[in-house]
């Protein structure tokens, strides 16, 4: 599977390859774990060409797009696709490739004629060819405009590549009427015209797919031992997208960060919460808060957006401040900390979320007026945040520790622990240069703030919880690249599980993570109450 760079979140795989966040809704919606080398870039490409030439493998023949990097994108294609994804460890069947752009740009096109070279060497039968396009439908006449489509696909034949599938996207189910025109004038019988337009949830696309007729024709087209019945796990999904649409309790989470303004920067963090959500039969209602509205200063230049972040901030069930880097916000975050601390506010911070919980209870508890990371203050007299030893600041854009790293309990008597199912160690994935002094955790430990999670070695500190709180729990590594729509990711469970008042009760009931615990069979009349709780049980 492969994807082309985008904009917005940084998604961190297991192998610590440091990806466009599209592989991240690939591993969410088929529940696998991917590859750094399943992200082709122009760059990665043209960088394997030249040290190819440089050692010699052409011989000293000129290179050139054709035949030197259209055949190391096809060769690149061929070996990822034999590399197993699930638990299972076996070759996959079928390898999915997303050709990302626009058709035509300059950018893409050697991987087009990688791939028109590509379709002759697989065979028909092994290939099929997906294009998607929009269909837009103008406000001033309501008509839904086939032209775009019409041009685009015959741009693509124009280079080689003729669709198999349309596939067309649009804000609003689109008629019968348009669906023939597009089949007539792009030359495909009118079952390979796919429709997808906006639905309630991104659960629900799954379904409508099927009831279009695409399992059938890839078992046809590609010969695949598959049954023409929907699996298990569809009927899973259509569950899962039901139940979605018939909730109606409402859980708030305020998630205090500063890049508010782009929220696909917070995409994974934003899945995490709706799959907890999900799990526990709640609407999310996410607020983005910028964290610098919350500062002092914002106050004085403009009050109106103070009074409304805080007021956002105060009725909230529940805190999330997300990973990050720089100063600046910073400030707003802190106190956004305070006051989920001080107000007994279910709160989780992420990364740079608990670097700055572990900040402001230094400040606060210990009055340790001037505790501070080294990254916002090298010379602070007591840095209780501090660059990783291998952190090379020389290096561009520093170095950092990534990937899946394990973190042991050092404790039975932990929240986060019992959410995991009990287990002694997790492996999470990781993306940070600065980490917990660990010199001075004793300190932290004598007033409460308890690192009960740490590495193998014990110098890493990636796990805190704070005693006498419904919820006050901070995680150095990113839980939320490992959330699943049916495996909700423990520490975001436990924050919504805290701010809907139901945790002391699910973790009395000894539940472990699993999608039998999560997503048993519904009926009609399950309710949430009969699942969780509404209060807390002593």
């Amino acid at each position: 599977m492969y994807s082309s760079p985008g904009s917005g979140e940084v998604f961190v795989l297991n192998d610590g390859g440091e990806v466009d966040l599209d592989l991240g809704n690939y591993e969410r919606f088929l529940d696998i774990n991917l590859y750094k080398d399943n992200n082709i870039t122009t760059g990665k490409i043209y960088q394997h060409v030249i040290n190819k030439e440089r050692h010699g493998d052409y011989l000293g023949k000129t290179v050139q797009v054709v035949p030197h990097i259209t055949d190391a994108v096809q060769e690149w294609v061929m070996n990822q696709a034999k590399v197993p994804v699930d638990d299972d460890r076996k070759e996959p069947q079928i390898c999915v490739i997303e050709l990302g752009g626009t058709i035509g740009d300059i950018e893409g096109m050697p991987f087009v004629e990688a791939f028109r070279q590509f379709q002759f060497k697989a065979r028909r039968e092994n290939f099929c060819n997906i294009h998607v396009s929009l269909v837009p439908q103008p406000n001033a006449t309501g008509e839904q405009k086939t032209k775009p489509t019409q041009n685009s696909v015959r741009a693509l034949r124009g280079l080689g590549l003729s669709p198999d599938l349309i596939v067309c996207r649009s804000a609003k189910p689109i008629e019968m009427a348009v669906k023939e025109k597009i089949s007539m004038f792009c030359h495909v019988e009118p079952e390979q015209v796919i429709f997808i337009h906006d639905v309630s949830s991104t659960y629900r696309v799954p379904i409508l797919l099927e009831e279009q007729g695409i399992i059938k024709y890839f078992k046809q087209r590609l010969n695949l031992p598959i049954d023409d019945q929907p699996s298990d796990l569809l009927m899973k999904w259509k569950k899962m997208a039901d139940r979605y649409e018939r909730l109606l309790k409402v859980c708030s989470i305020a998630l205090v960060g500063k890049y508010t303004k782009l929220s696909d920067c917070y995409a994974s963090v934003f899945k995490a919460l709706e799959h907890s959500a999900l799990a526990i039969n709640h609407k999310l209602d996410l607020m983005y808060i910028d964290s610098t509205e919350l500062e002092r200063s914002t106050e004085a230049e403009n009050s109106v957006k103070y009074h409304q972040a805080w007021h956002k901030l105060c009725k909230a069930d529940g805190i999330l401040v997300p990973g990050g880097f720089g100063i600046r916000g910073t400030e707003g975050k802190l106190q956004a900390i305070s006051w989920a601390r001080t107000k007994k506010k279910p709160f989780l911070g992420v990364c740079l979320g608990m670097q700055l919980a572990v900040v402001e209870f230094a400040r606060n508890c210990l009055n340790w007026k001037d505790a501070n990371s080294t990254e916002f203050d090298p010379d602070t007299k007591n840095p209780v945040v501090i660059d990783m030893p291998e952190h090379n600041p020389g290096d561009m854009g520093g170095t950092m520790r990534l990937g899946r790293r394990r973190t042991v309990f050092k404790t039975e008597n932990s929240v986060l622990r019992k959410l995991y199912g009990d287990e002694m160690f997790v492996e999470e994935r990781h993306r940070h240069r600065y980490e917990v002094n660990p010199e001075l955790t004793h300190c932290f430990e004598e007033k409460g703030l308890k690192f009960v999670g740490h590495d193998t070695e014990g110098n890493r500190m990636e796990v805190i919880e704070l005693e006498n709180h419904p919820y006050f729990v901070g995680v150095q590594f990113h839980p939320e690249f490992s959330s699943r729509p049916m495996k909700p990711s423990p520490p975001y469970l436990g924050l919504l599980l805290a701010a809907t008042g139901t945790l002391n009760a699910y973790l009395q009931r000894g539940c472990k993570l699993s999608p039998s615990d999560s997503y048993s069979d519904l009926s009609d009349d399950s309710s949430p109450e009969k699942e969780f709780p509404s209060s807390e049980t002593s």
